[in-house]
């Protein structure tokens, strides 16, 4: 189901009761109301004219029920300005998604409900998606938001680890980034609750920012060839993993649960037209609010 595409067409049809409110339906309830209330005050000129409070009152619920909405229009025109709120946040600033999957751990859980930066990487037409300015780039070590490039009705979040032009290569369970090893120290062994998996925690220093991966042990750090959905040509993979040149408007990301992870080993690299944006904090977890804060 495309969302922005359905919160797109709700914005354009109740903007356009909102328009006809404006310019013809209120302003007939209007003539009404003033007709009604001349019609009422001719009537009960003499209790008017003695201020009579209960005549009053009448003469007020009369216009009031003249110039009240119809049912119809308060569930069109009257939803529009918060429809129209909703639209512009979620298309140009911030847009929300919920964690599906174990693929970030241990840096990011299943039910954790994340805020997604949406003009860091770009300004861009909501539903088309098409860039119309340029404001920034993904960095290594970002968590981005992505159309799945193998089917881009889907969204994933994984970790940038080589951006355009970098050599990123994956040896022994270790990143390499332009032949520099991104040194990694053992923290502890956890258990991944949605598996019942023991993963050993890591902290991983990433082209200067330290954060958490998780390894598991069970399984090897090279990419079986059959599981490999799309082979880049900048590509090669060995018994101890891979080697990757990126090549430019392209980005390789890896999910901090190494092991774990379908990512750019098995289905290539992200192109920047299907960057979503910048995820930059929990801001809830209905299971363990404790985890609600920055990712970074």
């Amino acid at each position: 189901m495309n969302f922005a595409l359905i919160l797109f067409i709700l914005t354009v049809i109740t903007g356009i009761f909102w328009i006809f409110e404006r310019t013809v339906f209120l302003p007939q309830r209007r003539r009404k109301a003033e007709e009604a209330a001349s019609a009422f005050e001719a009537a009960n000129r003499e209790a008017l004219g003695r201020g009579d409070a209960a005549v009053g009152e009448d003469l007020r619920r009369l216009k009031a029920t003249a110039l009240r909405q119809p049912w119809w229009l308060e569930y069109t025109a009257g939803l529009f300005p918060v429809i129209l709120i909703v639209f512009l946040l979620r298309s140009f600033l911030f847009e929300p998604f919920r964690i599906p999957s174990g693929s970030m751990l241990p840096t990011l859980h299943i039910g954790d409900f994340i805020l997604v930066n949406k003009y860091d990487y770009g300004i861009r037409l909501p539903v088309l998606n098409t860039k119309v300015l340029e404001v920034g780039a993904p960095q290594k070590g970002d968590i981005i938001v992505f159309r799945y490039p193998m089917d881009e009705s889907v969204d994933f979040i994984k970790r940038v680890v080589a951006t355009p032009g970098d050599r990123v290569e994956y040896r022994d369970k270790v990143l390499y980034v332009n032949g520099v090893e991104q040194a990694q120290s053992r923290l502890r062994d956890f258990v991944d609750d949605s598996t019942m998996v023991t993963l050993e925690e890591r902290t991983e220093n990433l082209s200067g920012l330290e954060h958490s991966i998780a390894v598991d042990h069970r399984r090897p750090s090279w990419v079986p060839m059959q599981a490999v959905m799309k082979k880049e040509s900048t590509c090669s993979y060995n018994d101890r993993g891979f080697v990757c040149t990126v090549p430019e408007g392209k980005y390789f990301a890896m999910g901090d649960n190494r092991d774990n992870s379908e990512d750019s080993r098995f289905w290539g690299f992200v192109p920047d037209e299907n960057l979503v944006g910048k995820a930059v904090c929990i801001w809830a977890n209905f299971s363990d609010m404790g985890r609600i804060g920055s990712i970074y």
